[in-house]
């Protein structure tokens, strides 16, 4: 029987029943559910909303379907969602005192606190992924520090870096990452419980006492907002979904970089796939995937954002809408971060293939030009100078590195016997010692910095 069946005089046709149950997928919440009604019954009793004799064998109820929820020995079912289906089997169990356990209480509220308990602990378990993805990271810094690599802008080769530096800066996007999950749960733990269905309860409760039960900081001042108000899962999707975007980057340097045509790096054979008509493909179908992926996510953050954007307050059953986006997005996230870090830990590196390309298509140029300015010459002077020196390579087939004293000097005589270590590719790196540079140095800074910034989280 319905929890509202009272107010009807026939029951819900099958195929209306089967649209608007939310069992389904709502299930997930049963632990949720539970432990905010176990707080909620408690705090019944405390306030001699209901006798304490009843308190007590509505949580010992309570805590009895838990159990047999979690031992497999209680299957979920036959109910329109996870909340009437916890509270038929309670009344099933100790009786009609089951049917006290409502009181003061809405589905609205109810609803609204099980998702945000269930986000907080998602939020939680987010951040704890991303950080084994940020530790793999920084350990792959550390061991490649030295050696050398393009870097490149618009695809093209453009300056030699550290590896070390490579794999620092996406432990820099993932930190962002880190720091907005953490906000999102910030933001969500407040408590919509007491709110009721929207104006809030006639009874005398103690919202302090089971805010405190449950760990949220605080409770919501307003409860027409408290019952509508799903920011908190545009949160979570919106960090999820940068997350995802960070990892589709990481993904396709992995698929560039393991090409034939780079070379740079290996992925090991039990993270590779073939084809099945090609003997000799060596496919990476697990950095595809990821990056496929990016899109499901994206796509769930627009979807509730178009739920929310129209409703008026308080409550509209368009919110049931907001548990299935969040639990694709979230199985989607922890699935690819979990499957990279294992990916991230295998990689190996053809450091000769790096280092060879960190030094080819002029990517000293930028030092030749410095090299000028620091002997007085205006920078876009120096540019202008660097400019024909390349064109004198390309037509001499040369590169900068292979030019004599007497070459660079025929463009100007400002050019020492230094210029010939100042223009390899590990001068150039090492040059770089600014914070945040490619300097052997400064990326040993930057992996300290990015360890000590995780501690916090």
């Amino acid at each position: 029987m319905k929890l509202w069946q009272g107010r009807f005089s026939s029951p819900m046709s099958a195929d209306a029943d089967s649209f608007n149950e939310s069992l389904s997928f709502d299930q997930k919440l049963y632990r949720a559910d539970i432990t905010a009604s176990l707080a909620h019954a408690e705090m019944l009793g405390k306030c001699n909303i209901i006798p304490q004799e009843e308190s007590e064998t509505i949580r010992n109820g309570l805590n009895e379907i838990l159990s047999e929820i979690e031992s497999g020995s209680l299957e979920i079912g036959n109910a329109e969602d996870i909340h009437s289906f916890v509270e038929e089997n309670l009344v099933k169990r100790i009786g009609s005192v089951g049917k006290k356990l409502h009181t003061a209480r809405s589905r609205n509220d109810q609803v609204a606190t099980d998702f945000r308990l269930y986000a907080r602990e998602s939020c939680d378990k987010a951040i704890s992924l991303v950080k084994d993805l940020i530790e793999t990271l920084v350990l792959r810094a550390k061991e490649s520090a030295k050696y050398l690599m393009p870097g490149f802008t618009h695809l093209r080769k453009a300056q030699p870096v550290s590896c070390g530096q490579y794999f620092n800066a996406y432990s820099e996007m993932f930190l962002r990452d880190l720091d907005r999950f953490a906000a999102c749960r910030r933001r969500l733990n407040v408590m919509p419980l007491g709110s009721a269905a929207l104006a809030g309860t006639s009874y005398p409760i103690d919202r302090e006492f089971t805010r405190e039960l449950l760990g949220f900081d605080e409770i919501s001042e307003n409860s027409l907002d408290a019952v509508s108000d799903r920011d908190f899962v545009a949160d979570y999707l919106f960090a999820a979904s940068l997350a995802m975007a960070h990892l589709s980057r990481l993904c396709e340097d992995t698929i560039l970089y393991t090409s034939e045509e780079f070379g740079y790096w290996n992925i090991p054979d039990e993270y590779s796939t073939g084809s099945s008509i090609m003997p000799q493909k060596k496919n990476p179908d697990l950095p595809e995937l990821v990056r496929g992926k990016t899109g499901r996510a994206y796509g769930h953050l627009m979807s509730i954002l178009t739920v929310i954007k129209g409703l008026p307050l308080a409550y509209n059953k368009d919110f049931q809408e907001d548990k299935e986006c969040f639990f694709d997005a979230e199985k989607t996230l922890f699935s690819c971060v979990a499957i990279y870090t294992a990916l991230m830990k295998k990689i190996t590196f053809n450091v000769n293939k790096m280092f060879e390309d960190a030094g080819s298509g002029f990517s000293t140029a930028t030092d030749v030009a410095d090299y000028l300015a620091k002997k007085g010459m205006p920078f876009r002077d120096a540019h202008a100078v660097t400019g024909k020196l390349v064109r004198y390579c390309i037509e001499q087939n040369k590169t900068l590195f292979s030019l004599t004293l007497d070459e660079f000097r025929a463009e100007s005589d400002l050019f020492d016997a230094d210029i010939l270590q100042a223009v390899t590719p590990r001068a150039s790196a090492e040059a770089r010692n600014s914070v945040g540079g490619s300097s052997l140095g400064a990326v040993r800074r930057g992996v300290n910095s990015i360890r000590k910034r995780l501690k916090k989280f």
